[in-house]
């Protein structure tokens, strides 16, 4: 099974909606590692990694998100897999 670490951003409506713990919910469920969190500017920061095909589900399931979310654009970039344990949603 191959893995694959996507690291990025996600813009538009995107803070005060869940947006950080529905991606949490969204990657455990599909049993990835890595973090989530706010970031000043408006946009959420994103790291997650595992298996190559849950890891492609949770990217596109980031251009729409939970129902509250209005998502403008999603930057995703692959990195080398990192070797996190569990998802967390960073403060």
């Amino acid at each position: 099974m191959a893995s694959l670490c996507l690291h990025g951003y996600v813009s538009g409506r995107v803070q005060g909606v869940y947006f950080r713990q529905s991606t949490a919910a969204e990657a455990e469920a599909l049993g990835l590692d890595g973090w989530v969190r706010n970031l000043d500017d408006g946009r959420v920061e994103v790291l997650f990694e595992g298996d190559e095909a849950a890891v492609r589900t949770l990217a596109t399931w980031l251009e729409h998100g939970p129902d509250a979310a209005e998502v403008s654009s999603v930057a995703l970039t692959e990195q080398a897999v990192q070797g996190i344990a569990g998802f967390i949603v960073r403060r």
